[in-house]
């Protein structure tokens, strides 16, 4: 495993982009946590599935992102250190100027340190798929071409598919990424305050399934 790139935060926390790969692989997936700070558990799958790829053998790259929200985490909060919601801060055609509430999407799109480095990602290394890890509705939602890979997930974990979260998401990371982009992105919604266990063993494959997609 190597660390790729790192980027500190509003209030001096780190950003971590680290790789999984074999000397050939074949393609490079991004798997991201904790775009929201008080929705933890991506991040626990994640550090819990690096501790047990000490030995990687997928035949493609994993670009990880385990916590993208480091300064809402330590504050339990849905937005980040600036009061901004990261998932309603990228430069989407549909990105707008809304209330300083849980949703603030920033002055300006784009503004955050955090939306500025996952979009250096997607330029510098241009993933063929991505998953993203929020709570905490227990669904698996998509962007872009990725109708099939969400099927395959909900039978993974066992969650539905959802297309629709059912409320407007403007400058969300799957309307960048997803819609603008046409890059396949999956949205896995974790269930609240799963026990762990429980939590590991239903998702565990999820991992496995995108280190040997395509």
């Amino acid at each position: 495993m190597n660390k790729l790139k790192s980027a500190k935060t509003a209030a001096g926390n780190e950003i971590e982009l680290l790789e999984l790969k074999n000397a050939k692989y074949d393609k490079t997936v991004l798997i991201i946590g904790v775009f929201h700070g008080d929705e933890p558990d991506g991040e626990f799958l994640i550090r819990k599935y690096l501790e047990n790829a000490k030995n990687y053998d997928g035949k493609n790259r994993l670009l990880v992102v385990p916590c993208l929200n480091p300064d809402g985490k330590a504050l339990n909060r849905r937005t980040n250190g600036n009061g901004v919601d990261l998932n309603r801060n990228f430069p989407t055609k549909n990105w707008e100027l809304s209330a300083a509430d849980e949703y603030f999407g920033g002055k300006c799109a784009g503004s955050e340190i955090e939306t500025d480095f996952i979009c250096r990602i997607i330029d510098e290394f241009a993933p063929d798929a991505v998953l993203t890890l929020h709570e905490p509705y227990k669904i698996v939602n998509f962007d872009g071409p990725a109708a099939e890979i969400a099927s395959k997930i909900a039978q993974i974990t066992g969650y539905p598919v959802q297309k629709d979260i059912g409320y407007p998401t403007p400058g969300s990371f799957g309307t960048y990424c997803g819609v603008e982009r046409n890059i396949p992105v999956i949205t896995l919604e974790l269930p609240e305050k799963e026990d762990k266990s429980v939590l590991w063993n239903a998702n565990k494959g999820i991992f496995s399934y995108f280190a040997d997609l395509f």
